[in-house]
């Protein structure tokens, strides 16, 4: 059996050093171009065209700026995940490749199991902007804990959505929780019925009273008249209030 030397020693010139490691330099150095000219010529090109493309897209089908925007940012990240691995292929990295691809895999899942929630926003934010079921300056109801919550919306982000309360309180709410809720948006349409409750007493005359309250109605100049106010008589309760009163009340409160 023929024995291999482990050691040839250390050159003690150039002459030596170049004879010793100058394969292995030369190829090192030709892998070495070949897969950053790769990468460039990939990454560059891809890049150009797939963001092209997908901003193309998402403008043509009328999508928020800021979809438009984060598509652009993922379709550039994608085109320098493809331009590594191609490189990579093409230099013949296959073994960096296989563990770089476990690496990312790992790293991914892990990230996936931590960020749950936020992710669960992005997406819903995402969805909010492509279907536009509210927007800046539209007051919304939606419900939350048991209990109806209201507010006029002052920014939607891609993981929250800023409110302003009528008590001017300024919450910010995840995006998953308007996403996943029906939320009402009463201001959609520019126009709105409001329900008002007046009370007479049994002695009066209702026909009389729904002259009056149509009358009184007509003079606020704040309500439209299209479509006119109607008074519909809906139980016959065992109390009453004044009902001259409580319009000068909401004329005032209008």
């Amino acid at each position: 059996m023929p024995l291999i030397p482990l050691q040839q020693g250390v050159p003690t010139s150039v002459g030596e050093f170049v004879s010793q490691y100058g394969e292995a330099l030369i190829s090192v150095a030709t892998t070495a171009v070949l897969f950053l000219v790769a990468f460039v010529l990939i990454y560059f090109v891809g890049r150009s065209v797939l963001v092209r493309l997908v901003r193309g897209a998402l403008n043509a089908r009328g999508y928020d700026p800021k979809v438009v925007n984060l598509g652009g940012t993922v379709a550039r990240a994608l085109a320098l995940f493809a331009a590594l691995s191609l490189a990579a292929t093409i230099a013949g990295f296959g073994t960096v490749l296989a563990a770089f691809a476990t690496l990312l895999g790992a790293l991914s899942l892990a990230v996936g199991f931590a960020a749950q929630d936020l992710l669960a926003n992005f997406a819903a934010g995402i969805f909010i902007l492509k279907d536009d079921p509210f927007g800046i300056g539209d007051w919304i109801e939606w419900p939350s804990s048991n209990e109806t919550k209201s507010g006029v919306v002052q920014d939607i982000g891609l993981r929250v959505t800023k409110l302003k309360t009528f008590d001017n309180e300024l919450i910010t709410v995840p995006n998953s929780e308007l996403a996943d809720n029906a939320v009402t948006n009463p201001v959609a349409d520019d126009e709105l019925r409001i329900p008002f409750t007046f009370g007479i007493g049994y002695e009066d005359d209702i026909e009389q009273a729904k002259e009056i309250i149509v009358e009184e109605a007509a003079t606020v100049d704040e309500l439209k008249g299209d479509p006119d106010p109607d008074v519909i008589l809906t139980e016959l309760a065992d109390s009453y209030c004044a009902v001259s009163r409580q319009l000068k009340d909401i004329a005032a409160s209008v």
